[in-house]
């Protein structure tokens, strides 16, 4: 698969990446890898990835990341990363994301209300 859905602006849509992951996946033979499991473990390892970029930065450092080449290529990468696997993770336990997303704003709007 090489296109998909696209949203409104022409983005692609949650499926549609989430289906290219798995053909991309399916066609190299990973699904026994991509277990809930391994696939949480490479999320967090993704993640501390992307922290790694900031570590030891200054605020002010850190603001100014993306105005750097190759800084804001390598963190363009990491969110990368870091979401095919959630989506990945989410395919494999079948949980929605967006919904979940949706559902836990509702229940932080209702733990801390705007004052």
């Amino acid at each position: 698969m090489t296109g998909g859905a696209v949203a409104a602006g022409g983005a692609p849509t949650v499926a549609a990446l989430s289906a290219r992951l798995a053909e991309f996946a399916a066609v190299r033979g990973w699904q026994p890898f991509h277990n809930p499991k391994n696939l949480a473990a490479a999320l967090s390892v993704e993640a501390g990835e992307l922290l790694e970029i900031f570590q030891w930065l200054t605020q002010e450092q850190a603001a100014a990341v993306m105005a750097h080449p190759e800084r804001a290529e390598r963190v363009r990468d990491e969110v990368a990363d870091v979401l095919a696997y959630l989506l990945q993770f989410c395919l494999a336990v079948g949980v929605d994301p967006l919904a979940a997303l949706a559902a836990k704003i509702d229940r932080n709007e209702q733990r801390f209300p705007a004052p």
